[in-house]
């Protein structure tokens, strides 16, 4: 194995035509770079001559170094190759702007009589069109790229030296056309939105990850030629493969996801506010027309949210659900994966919930089901207490979540119907007992946990509740939004629409747009990154919560949802399990619970107290560096709004295995239902353990999906993050330095995500059918 490798290490090829013809194209590059430069300094910075020459000697090194040789004996070698040609030699070029400086750089004479010609021929502009065109150039790529790696293919690569010489030609210039519509090199002019970018650069990324997935998962070799030659390497060719698939996976995204977040930090970032003060900052926001898209008037859905009893039908369909869960919890088989109470609650509503917080907004408090007892309460008219003064604050709902989650864990919840039917009870209890009692919607803002879940996640929702016109409100006397009137009341969570920023403690009841008398309020569709704007621009004053630099505890209840998506997700995977079995073992038997649930509390802090340390750290460089810091407070409460689309996303890629894995049981389950209350209609229901499902193409399919969320989460964490920085530093550089810290948390904590998605999950007794 040695001698073999030390042959390969010696094999430098110098293919004379390939160094030849790089190093006279780099020659006429700064010819015409150096001309150009004169005229046009502003577009030929020498940077662009650096990219011009990296990407050159990248070519160069590709072709005729080791790797080449390599390639024959190691797949790992093979796919670097692969990637240098793909995507490092073609961005690295085209970002020197190659067009101009070439043609400058060769002789008058021969562009003048000899490419003139071609230049003013027809169909030379016609084939150029088709190479640039977007469709084309994602195309071309993305089918040589798998086309090429199909086994037969790649097999014949490997027997016939031309056709590797064609293979490699196909890699380079298709992803020359690529990467020309993400780079866009002068003179040409875009062929599609920026925005449309992102969306290109996203797919790349999936059809990347697929056949990634499909080498690090299958559990075959692809190419057999590897299990026949030398091993130079102490890997098998079966893990070769498992790493080279890895290396194309996460390297491949990394050079897919940098210019995507480049781009959206380019087309975000709010040139026009950098300089404005706070307060005007604030009415420019005020007086941004809305958008003309109103949910409440769209034919349909908008009639139904307007009416008087659209929403309790909603909560009507939700209470009968809870009913049949919390029957079959008690009732029912008590294997979790063959009850309603095992599935439909932490398979199907958690999934649910979430998507519709990423598509819509708070849909699941507007449909909740623990309202309607709280309803009767009302009616008893006992509700003469005002909420203590005291908690009126989100610390108790932060106990909460942290105990909910605990529980979800401690109890193993997912397997335990008859648990889950009680929780269900209890919940419904303390909402009928607290709003019986308390004026308001004291459970709603101050204690359900499930409502503080969906308040901080609906902050990144595409929807918001707000006002038409403030002229209308300034006129308006009555303030029946908030007041109420005979035939309603107002808004009983203290959001004052007029005021009201944010989706905050909205429950989305439509109480105010059954009020209004002037039909002034709006479901109005919002930039998802709203949010960031109005906190880094403004930090405006909100309705009923104040700022949100001045809430500690919102934050932390921010934190709690980012680092509980990550926690929950690890205790899924092996690793996971066998640390929290291990940390149970090390208590005694009788203190477990009372002591695991401390445990959780604790960590939670810890948590929320080592992002209060790395705001105060950032806040004192921001001091020491001699830029306009603002305080602790605010760097902290930004900073854990920030890091919100990162956890959403790791829990939407998270729910999604739930769903995913879970969805075919529903007509069994059904079955099951009916046969265990005595309902004999359905046949009897046919259940058969479920296997993972990873190492199939569906699963492949799936961890791409999940592994597209945990991308779009960090792409926007890291938009939220730099925007944080711009907000508090006066120069790019001293933002940056601000930003390094933050993002290498937040690179981190994408990292374990990613790493936790990459494990096999357990199955926690999830059924299919048979």
């Amino acid at each position: 194995m040695l001698d073999v490798g030390d042959a390969v290490v010696r094999s430098w090829a110098l293919l004379p035509w390939v160094t030849c013809s790089l190093i006279l194209a780099g020659l006429v590059y700064l010819r015409g770079f150096r001309l150009l430069q004169a005229t046009r300094p502003d577009k030929f910075p020498p940077w662009r001559a650096l990219a011009f020459g990296a990407g050159l000697l990248s070519l160069w090194l590709a072709l005729a170094s080791p790797l080449d040789a390599m390639g024959g004996f190691l797949l790992t070698a093979h796919m670097v190759q692969h990637f240098i040609l793909m995507s490092v030699a073609p961005p690295l070029l085209l970002l020197g702007y190659p067009t101009v400086p070439l043609l400058r750089g060769l002789p008058r004479p021969l562009v003048r009589d000899g490419l003139g010609p071609y230049f003013s021929m027809g169909w030379v502009h016609g084939v150029q069109g088709v190479l640039t065109k977007p469709i084309f150039g994602w195309l071309a790529m993305n089918v040589a790229y798998i086309g090429w790696h199909v086994p037969a293919a790649y097999e014949l690569t490997l027997r016939s030296q031309s056709w590797h010489e064609v293979e490699h030609a196909c890699f380079f210039f298709t992803s020359l056309a690529f990467w020309w519509n993400v780079v866009q090199p002068w003179p040409s002019k875009p062929r599609f939105s920026r925005w449309t970018v992102l969306l290109y650069l996203i797919s790349a990324d999936l059809v990347n990850t697929a056949l990634s997935a499909s080498l690090s998962f299958s559990g075959k070799l692809f190419y057999p030629t590897y299990a026949a030659v030398p091993r130079i390497s102490a890997l098998s060719p079966l893990n070769d493969q498992v790493a080279a698939g890895a290396f194309m996976w996460v390297i491949g995204s990394v050079v897919f996801l940098v210019p995507a977040i480049g781009i959206t930090v380019q087309l975000l970032a709010p040139r026009k506010f950098a300089a404005a003060p706070r307060k005007a900052v604030f009415n420019i926001l005020q007086a941004t027309p809305k958008p003309r898209f109103d949910l409440l008037h769209t034919p349909v859905i908008g009639r139904f949210l307007r009416s008087r009893h659209g929403r309790m039908a909603l909560q009507w369909v939700s209470l009968v659900l809870s009913a049949i869960v919390i029957t079959h919890g008690l009732t029912g088989h008590q294997m979790g994966s063959m009850n309603v109470a095992g599935v439909v609650p932490w398979n199907y509503i958690r999934a649910g919930g979430v998507v519709a917080l990423i598509l819509f907004g708070n849909l699941f408090c507007m449909a909740c089901p623990f309202m309607l007892p709280r309803e009767l309460g009302h009616r008893l008219g006992l509700a003469t207490h005002a909420w203590p003064t005291w908690l009126r604050n989100k610390w108790m709902a932060v106990f909460l979540m942290v105990l909910f989650f605990w529980a979800y864990e401690y109890f193993a919840l997912w397997d335990a119907p008859m648990r889950t039917a009680w929780l269900l009870i209890f919940y419904f209890s303390s909402a009928f007992v607290i709003d019986t009692f308390f004026r308001g919607a004291s459970f709603c803002k101050y204690v359900c946990p499930i409502g503080q879940f969906n308040f901080v996640s609906s902050l990144f929702s595409p929807t918001e509740l707000t006002i038409r016109s403030q002229g209308i409100c300034a006129s308006c006397e009555t303030k029946d939004c908030i007041r109420g009137n005979e035939k309603q009341r107002g808004c009983e969570l203290d959001l004052f629409l007029p005021q009201k920023i944010g989706n905050l403690d909205c429950t989305l009841c439509m109480d105010c747009v059954k009020a209004c008398p002037h039909d002034n309020v709006a479901i109005y569709a919002m930039s998802p990154m709203r949010e960031i704007q109005r906190q880094l621009t403004a930090d405006p004053l909100r309705s009923g919560i104040r700022r949100l630099s001045l809430r500690m505890d919102i934050a932390v209840v921010m934190l709690v949802v980012v680092f509980s998506a990550f926690l929950n997700a690890a205790a899924m995977i092996g690793p996971g399990a066998a640390l929290f079995m291990k940390l149970g073992t090390m208590v005694p038997p009788a203190l477990h619970g009372i002591l695991s649930a401390a445990g959780a509390i604790a960590t939670a802090f810890l948590l929320a107290g080592l992002a209060w340390l790395a705001a105060a750290a950032m806040h004192r460089f921001a001091i020491s560096d001699h830029v306009a810091g603002s305080s602790t407070k605010q760097v902290f409460a930004n900073f854990s709004l920030s890091l919100l689309p990162l956890g959403i996303g790791m829990w939407a890629a998270h729910l999604l295995f739930h769903f995913a894995t879970t969805w075919q049981s529903a007509l069994p389950l059904v079955q099951q239902f009916g046969h265990d209350v005595g309902l004999h209609l359905l046949s009897s229901p046919r259940w058969g353990t479920m296997g993972s499902s990873m190492g199939s193409p569906s699963g492949n399919s799936l961890l791409a999906m999940q592994l597209f969320l945990l991308d779009a989460g960090m792409l926007l964490t890291l938009y939220a993050g730099w925007r944080m920085a711009r907000a508090i530093a006066q120069t790019a550089a001293s933002s940056l330095r601000l930003l390094l810290p933050w993002a290498a948390g937040s690179i981190a904590l994408y990292a374990f995500g990613f790493w936790v998605l990459l494990q096999p999950m357990q199955m926690r007794g999830m059924m299919m059918q048979g």
